[in-house]
Protein backbone atom coordinates (compact mmCIF):
# COMPACT_ATOMS: atom_id res chain seq x y z
CA UNK A 1 0.00 0.00 0.00
CA UNK A 2 0.66 3.44 -0.82
CA UNK A 3 0.73 6.34 1.13
CA UNK A 4 0.90 9.97 0.63
CA UNK A 5 0.63 13.40 2.41
CA UNK A 6 -0.19 16.63 -0.13
CA UNK A 7 -0.09 14.65 -3.35
CA UNK A 8 -0.46 16.07 -6.48
CA UNK A 9 -3.36 15.05 -8.94
CA UNK A 10 -2.24 16.01 -12.15
CA UNK A 11 -1.07 12.60 -13.48
CA UNK A 12 -4.63 11.14 -11.81
CA UNK A 13 -7.59 13.13 -13.38
CA UNK A 14 -7.37 14.27 -17.20
CA UNK A 15 -8.25 17.91 -17.32
CA UNK A 16 -4.92 18.69 -16.10
CA UNK A 17 -5.57 20.95 -12.84
CA UNK A 18 -2.54 21.41 -10.75
CA UNK A 19 -4.50 20.08 -7.41
CA UNK A 20 -3.48 18.31 -4.27
CA UNK A 21 -4.78 15.58 -1.70
CA UNK A 22 -4.36 15.86 1.89
CA UNK A 23 -3.95 12.26 1.92
CA UNK A 24 -3.89 9.98 -0.72
CA UNK A 25 -3.74 5.65 -0.53
CA UNK A 26 -3.28 3.30 -3.27
CA UNK A 27 -3.76 -0.42 -2.49
CA UNK A 28 -3.21 -3.33 -4.52
CA UNK A 29 -4.99 -6.20 -2.90
CA UNK A 30 -8.67 -6.19 -1.33
CA UNK A 31 -6.92 -7.12 1.29
CA UNK A 32 -5.23 -4.21 1.98
CA UNK A 33 -8.57 -2.32 1.01
CA UNK A 34 -9.92 -3.70 4.08
CA UNK A 35 -7.00 -2.66 5.64
CA UNK A 36 -7.35 0.77 4.47
CA UNK A 37 -10.88 0.97 5.75
CA UNK A 38 -10.57 -0.27 9.04
CA UNK A 39 -7.61 2.25 9.29
CA UNK A 40 -7.38 5.40 11.55
CA UNK A 41 -6.78 7.40 8.51
CA UNK A 42 -10.07 6.01 7.02
CA UNK A 43 -11.82 6.97 10.14
CA UNK A 44 -10.61 10.73 10.16
CA UNK A 45 -12.03 11.10 6.32
CA UNK A 46 -14.97 8.65 7.00
CA UNK A 47 -16.83 11.89 5.76
CA UNK A 48 -14.80 12.79 3.28
CA UNK A 49 -13.08 10.50 0.57
CA UNK A 50 -13.04 10.11 -2.95
CA UNK A 51 -12.25 6.68 -4.63
CA UNK A 52 -10.99 7.68 -7.95
CA UNK A 53 -9.87 5.08 -11.13
CA UNK A 54 -7.86 6.95 -13.99
CA UNK A 55 -9.78 10.67 -13.32
CA UNK A 56 -11.06 10.54 -16.70
CA UNK A 57 -14.80 11.60 -15.52
CA UNK A 58 -13.66 14.13 -12.63
CA UNK A 59 -13.49 17.68 -12.72
CA UNK A 60 -11.48 19.61 -9.63
CA UNK A 61 -12.99 22.33 -8.70
CA UNK A 62 -10.00 23.04 -6.23
CA UNK A 63 -7.01 21.13 -4.07
CA UNK A 64 -8.95 17.95 -2.28
CA UNK A 65 -8.63 18.75 1.41
CA UNK A 66 -9.81 14.96 2.37
CA UNK A 67 -8.68 11.34 1.49
CA UNK A 68 -8.26 10.13 -2.33
CA UNK A 69 -8.23 6.36 -2.24
CA UNK A 70 -6.69 4.35 -5.97
CA UNK A 71 -7.07 1.09 -6.75
CA UNK A 72 -4.43 -0.93 -8.47
CA UNK A 73 -6.08 -4.17 -8.24
CA UNK A 74 -5.41 -4.98 -11.55
CA UNK A 75 -5.62 -8.94 -12.00
CA UNK A 76 -7.68 -10.63 -14.95
CA UNK A 77 -8.55 -14.86 -14.86
CA UNK A 78 -11.24 -17.01 -16.47
CA UNK A 79 -13.76 -17.90 -14.16
CA UNK A 80 -15.84 -20.16 -16.06
CA UNK A 81 -16.34 -21.05 -20.24
CA UNK A 82 -18.27 -22.88 -22.55
CA UNK A 83 -19.00 -23.31 -26.42
CA UNK A 84 -20.80 -19.64 -26.18
CA UNK A 85 -19.19 -17.65 -23.84
CA UNK A 86 -16.51 -16.80 -21.39
CA UNK A 87 -16.71 -15.24 -17.96
CA UNK A 88 -13.50 -13.32 -17.09
CA UNK A 89 -13.04 -11.88 -13.79
CA UNK A 90 -11.09 -8.53 -13.69
CA UNK A 91 -9.35 -6.19 -11.33
CA UNK A 92 -10.94 -2.50 -10.73
CA UNK A 93 -7.55 -0.89 -11.61
CA UNK A 94 -7.05 -2.91 -15.04
CA UNK A 95 -6.90 0.05 -17.64
CA UNK A 96 -10.07 -0.07 -19.23
CA UNK A 97 -8.74 -0.24 -23.30
CA UNK A 98 -5.89 -2.66 -21.86
CA UNK A 99 -9.11 -5.03 -21.50
CA UNK A 100 -10.68 -4.21 -24.35
CA UNK A 101 -7.31 -5.43 -26.12
CA UNK A 102 -6.79 -8.12 -24.44
CA UNK A 103 -10.81 -9.46 -25.23
CA UNK A 104 -9.98 -8.65 -28.77
CA UNK A 105 -6.86 -10.64 -29.32
CA UNK A 106 -8.99 -13.64 -27.86
CA UNK A 107 -11.87 -13.76 -29.97
CA UNK A 108 -14.44 -12.39 -27.49
CA UNK A 109 -17.05 -10.20 -28.51
CA UNK A 110 -19.46 -7.53 -26.56
CA UNK A 111 -16.93 -4.39 -25.60
CA UNK A 112 -14.50 -4.04 -28.85
CA UNK A 113 -17.28 -1.00 -29.74
CA UNK A 114 -15.96 0.31 -26.43
CA UNK A 115 -12.42 0.80 -27.18
CA UNK A 116 -10.37 3.62 -26.99
CA UNK A 117 -12.61 4.71 -23.76
CA UNK A 118 -10.25 6.40 -20.88
CA UNK A 119 -10.48 5.26 -17.59
CA UNK A 120 -10.25 1.39 -15.51
CA UNK A 121 -12.25 -1.71 -15.15
CA UNK A 122 -13.82 -0.50 -11.75
CA UNK A 123 -15.20 3.12 -12.96
CA UNK A 124 -16.76 1.06 -16.17
CA UNK A 125 -19.30 -0.83 -13.44
CA UNK A 126 -20.42 2.34 -12.25
CA UNK A 127 -20.85 5.18 -14.55
CA UNK A 128 -22.25 2.45 -17.32
CA UNK A 129 -19.74 3.58 -19.88
CA UNK A 130 -21.13 3.21 -23.51
CA UNK A 131 -20.34 4.19 -26.98
CA UNK A 132 -21.29 3.62 -30.47
CA UNK A 133 -24.89 1.43 -29.45
CA UNK A 134 -23.43 -0.57 -26.51
CA UNK A 135 -23.58 -0.14 -23.03
CA UNK A 136 -21.10 -1.98 -20.71
CA UNK A 137 -23.93 -3.38 -18.53
CA UNK A 138 -24.91 -5.76 -21.62
CA UNK A 139 -21.99 -7.66 -20.53
CA UNK A 140 -22.17 -7.28 -16.91
CA UNK A 141 -22.46 -10.59 -15.11
CA UNK A 142 -21.30 -9.42 -11.70
CA UNK A 143 -19.91 -6.24 -9.54
CA UNK A 144 -17.54 -7.33 -6.07
CA UNK A 145 -17.95 -4.95 -4.01
CA UNK A 146 -16.90 -4.29 -0.15
CA UNK A 147 -18.89 -1.99 1.59
CA UNK A 148 -17.33 0.48 3.78
CA UNK A 149 -16.72 -2.00 7.13
CA UNK A 150 -15.16 -3.96 4.96
CA UNK A 151 -17.68 -6.66 4.39
CA UNK A 152 -18.17 -7.81 0.90
CA UNK A 153 -21.03 -7.69 -1.54
CA UNK A 154 -21.21 -9.44 -4.53
CA UNK A 155 -24.02 -7.76 -6.85
CA UNK A 156 -25.58 -9.29 -9.89
CA UNK A 157 -25.61 -7.27 -13.32
CA UNK A 158 -29.38 -7.19 -12.65
CA UNK A 159 -29.30 -5.53 -9.22
CA UNK A 160 -26.81 -2.66 -10.86
CA UNK A 161 -30.06 -0.33 -11.66
CA UNK A 162 -27.95 0.28 -15.01
CA UNK A 163 -29.63 2.78 -17.10
CA UNK A 164 -27.62 5.88 -19.49
CA UNK A 165 -24.79 6.42 -17.68
CA UNK A 166 -26.32 5.86 -14.26
CA UNK A 167 -25.95 2.67 -11.93
CA UNK A 168 -27.35 1.76 -8.18
CA UNK A 169 -24.06 2.94 -7.53
CA UNK A 170 -24.15 6.79 -8.53
CA UNK A 171 -27.59 7.06 -6.69
CA UNK A 172 -28.79 5.63 -3.76
CA UNK A 173 -25.42 3.28 -2.82
CA UNK A 174 -23.45 6.38 -3.74
CA UNK A 175 -19.99 5.95 -1.37
CA UNK A 176 -21.29 3.01 0.17
CA UNK A 177 -19.09 0.69 -1.63
CA UNK A 178 -16.12 -0.16 -3.60
CA UNK A 179 -15.84 -1.80 -6.58
CA UNK A 180 -12.96 -4.55 -6.26
CA UNK A 181 -13.43 -6.92 -8.90
CA UNK A 182 -15.97 -7.23 -12.32
CA UNK A 183 -17.00 -10.06 -13.87
CA UNK A 184 -18.23 -9.72 -17.38
CA UNK A 185 -19.76 -12.52 -19.93
CA UNK A 186 -18.31 -11.91 -23.43
CA UNK A 187 -19.43 -14.03 -26.82
CA UNK A 188 -17.44 -15.95 -28.78
CA UNK A 189 -19.66 -15.59 -31.40
CA UNK A 190 -19.58 -12.05 -32.41
CA UNK A 191 -22.85 -9.79 -33.28
CA UNK A 192 -21.61 -6.70 -34.26
CA UNK A 193 -23.40 -3.40 -34.00
CA UNK A 194 -22.04 -1.10 -36.43
CA UNK A 195 -25.41 1.02 -37.08
CA UNK A 196 -24.46 4.22 -35.19
CA UNK A 197 -22.63 7.37 -36.92
CA UNK A 198 -20.41 6.42 -39.12
CA UNK A 199 -18.79 3.12 -37.89
CA UNK A 200 -20.48 0.61 -40.69
CA UNK A 201 -18.45 2.70 -43.61
CA UNK A 202 -15.29 2.67 -41.66
CA UNK A 203 -15.76 -0.80 -40.84
CA UNK A 204 -16.98 -2.05 -44.16
CA UNK A 205 -14.18 -0.28 -45.88
CA UNK A 206 -11.28 -2.55 -44.42
CA UNK A 207 -13.29 -5.65 -45.21
CA UNK A 208 -15.51 -7.95 -43.83
CA UNK A 209 -16.36 -7.00 -40.17
CA UNK A 210 -14.13 -8.59 -37.40
CA UNK A 211 -13.51 -7.21 -33.79
CA UNK A 212 -9.99 -5.91 -34.79
CA UNK A 213 -11.40 -3.84 -37.62
CA UNK A 214 -14.51 -2.62 -35.76
CA UNK A 215 -11.79 -1.51 -32.73
CA UNK A 216 -9.73 -0.22 -35.07
CA UNK A 217 -12.35 1.85 -36.59
CA UNK A 218 -14.04 2.72 -33.43
CA UNK A 219 -10.45 3.84 -31.79
CA UNK A 220 -9.51 6.02 -35.43
CA UNK A 221 -12.90 7.60 -34.93
CA UNK A 222 -12.60 8.52 -31.64
CA UNK A 223 -8.71 9.99 -32.27
CA UNK A 224 -10.48 12.01 -34.91
CA UNK A 225 -12.54 13.72 -32.58
CA UNK A 226 -11.00 13.73 -29.26
CA UNK A 227 -8.47 15.38 -28.03
CA UNK A 228 -5.42 13.86 -26.15
CA UNK A 229 -5.91 14.73 -22.75
CA UNK A 230 -1.97 14.98 -22.27
CA UNK A 231 -1.73 17.52 -24.95
CA UNK A 232 -5.35 19.51 -23.85
CA UNK A 233 -6.76 18.75 -20.76
CA UNK A 234 -10.09 17.09 -20.86
CA UNK A 235 -12.86 14.40 -19.78
CA UNK A 236 -14.14 13.40 -23.13
CA UNK A 237 -17.71 13.44 -23.68
CA UNK A 238 -18.23 16.36 -20.88
CA UNK A 239 -22.08 16.30 -20.99
CA UNK A 240 -24.82 13.00 -21.11
CA UNK A 241 -27.45 13.03 -24.55
CA UNK A 242 -30.70 13.89 -23.23
CA UNK A 243 -33.93 12.51 -23.36
CA UNK A 244 -36.60 14.44 -24.54
CA UNK A 245 -40.40 13.35 -24.84
CA UNK A 246 -41.41 12.49 -28.65
CA UNK A 247 -43.91 15.22 -28.83
CA UNK A 248 -41.27 17.80 -27.95
CA UNK A 249 -38.64 16.62 -30.56
CA UNK A 250 -41.47 16.69 -33.01
CA UNK A 251 -42.07 20.68 -32.39
CA UNK A 252 -38.31 21.10 -32.66
CA UNK A 253 -38.38 19.16 -35.77
CA UNK A 254 -40.33 21.04 -37.65
CA UNK A 255 -37.95 24.03 -36.91
CA UNK A 256 -34.90 22.82 -37.22
CA UNK A 257 -35.36 19.66 -39.78
CA UNK A 258 -31.66 18.53 -39.73
CA UNK A 259 -31.97 17.70 -35.88
CA UNK A 260 -30.36 14.37 -35.55
CA UNK A 261 -31.62 12.21 -32.90
CA UNK A 262 -32.14 8.42 -31.96
CA UNK A 263 -35.83 6.75 -30.45
CA UNK A 264 -36.00 5.19 -27.41
CA UNK A 265 -39.26 4.24 -27.42
CA UNK A 266 -42.57 5.58 -28.37
CA UNK A 267 -42.51 7.97 -25.60
CA UNK A 268 -38.67 9.14 -25.34
CA UNK A 269 -35.86 10.18 -28.01
CA UNK A 270 -32.62 10.99 -27.28
CA UNK A 271 -30.31 14.10 -28.92
CA UNK A 272 -27.22 14.49 -29.19
CA UNK A 273 -25.62 17.19 -26.77
CA UNK A 274 -23.12 17.59 -29.16
CA UNK A 275 -25.74 19.44 -32.02
CA UNK A 276 -27.05 20.76 -29.34
CA UNK A 277 -24.01 22.80 -27.92
CA UNK A 278 -23.19 23.29 -31.77
CA UNK A 279 -26.56 24.68 -32.79
CA UNK A 280 -26.17 27.60 -29.86
CA UNK A 281 -23.07 28.72 -31.34
CA UNK A 282 -20.46 27.25 -28.55
CA UNK A 283 -18.51 25.29 -30.87
CA UNK A 284 -15.02 26.43 -30.95
CA UNK A 285 -15.84 29.23 -28.27
CA UNK A 286 -13.88 29.82 -25.33
CA UNK A 287 -14.48 31.62 -21.67
CA UNK A 288 -11.48 32.52 -20.10
CA UNK A 289 -8.90 29.61 -20.15
CA UNK A 290 -12.03 26.73 -20.70
CA UNK A 291 -13.35 26.22 -23.86
CA UNK A 292 -15.49 24.20 -26.36
CA UNK A 293 -13.28 22.37 -28.76
CA UNK A 294 -13.32 23.08 -32.12
CA UNK A 295 -14.02 19.37 -33.72
CA UNK A 296 -15.69 17.84 -31.48
CA UNK A 297 -18.92 20.33 -29.24
CA UNK A 298 -19.21 17.61 -26.37
CA UNK A 299 -16.04 17.91 -25.60
CA UNK A 300 -14.67 20.62 -23.38
CA UNK A 301 -10.88 21.40 -22.69
CA UNK A 302 -8.24 23.19 -20.41
CA UNK A 303 -6.34 25.24 -23.03
CA UNK A 304 -3.85 25.41 -20.22
CA UNK A 305 -4.15 26.78 -16.71
CA UNK A 306 -7.86 26.69 -16.52
CA UNK A 307 -9.38 26.34 -13.13
CA UNK A 308 -12.05 23.91 -12.52
CA UNK A 309 -14.03 27.04 -11.45
CA UNK A 310 -13.53 28.08 -15.00
CA UNK A 311 -14.56 24.78 -17.05
CA UNK A 312 -18.15 24.97 -14.58
CA UNK A 313 -18.83 28.90 -15.75
CA UNK A 314 -18.42 27.54 -19.15
CA UNK A 315 -20.52 24.44 -18.44
CA UNK A 316 -23.11 26.47 -16.92
CA UNK A 317 -23.50 28.86 -19.80
CA UNK A 318 -23.73 26.73 -22.27
CA UNK A 319 -26.23 24.76 -20.29
CA UNK A 320 -28.18 27.63 -19.90
CA UNK A 321 -28.28 28.80 -23.84
CA UNK A 322 -29.32 25.59 -24.80
CA UNK A 323 -32.20 25.37 -22.77
CA UNK A 324 -33.39 29.03 -24.01
CA UNK A 325 -33.34 28.31 -27.67
CA UNK A 326 -34.68 24.48 -27.13
CA UNK A 327 -35.94 24.00 -23.83
CA UNK A 328 -33.80 21.18 -23.06
CA UNK A 329 -31.85 20.59 -20.12
CA UNK A 330 -28.84 19.21 -20.70
CA UNK A 331 -26.62 17.54 -17.52
CA UNK A 332 -22.51 17.02 -17.02
CA UNK A 333 -21.41 13.56 -17.21
CA UNK A 334 -18.18 14.64 -15.73
CA UNK A 335 -18.50 14.65 -11.84
CA UNK A 336 -17.67 18.00 -9.81
CA UNK A 337 -15.51 17.76 -7.03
Amino acid sequence: MKRYENFPLIHHHTFGMDVRAALFVEYDTVDELRELLSSDDFARHRDHYLHIGAGSNLLFGGDYDGLVMHSAIRDLTIEAEDANSVLVRVGSGYVWDDFVAYCVAHGWAGVENLSAIPGEVGASAVQNIGAYGVEVCDVIEQVETLALDGTPRTFLGCECEYGYRDSVFKRHLRGEYIVTHVVYRLAKTPTYKLDYGDLRVRVEAAGAPTLVTVRQAVTAIRDSKLPDPKVMGNAGSFFTNPVITSEHYESLKAEYPDMPSYRIDEERVKVPAGWLIEHTGWKGRALGRAAVHDRQALVLVNRGGATGAEVMELARCICEDIYTKFQIHIVPEVNYV
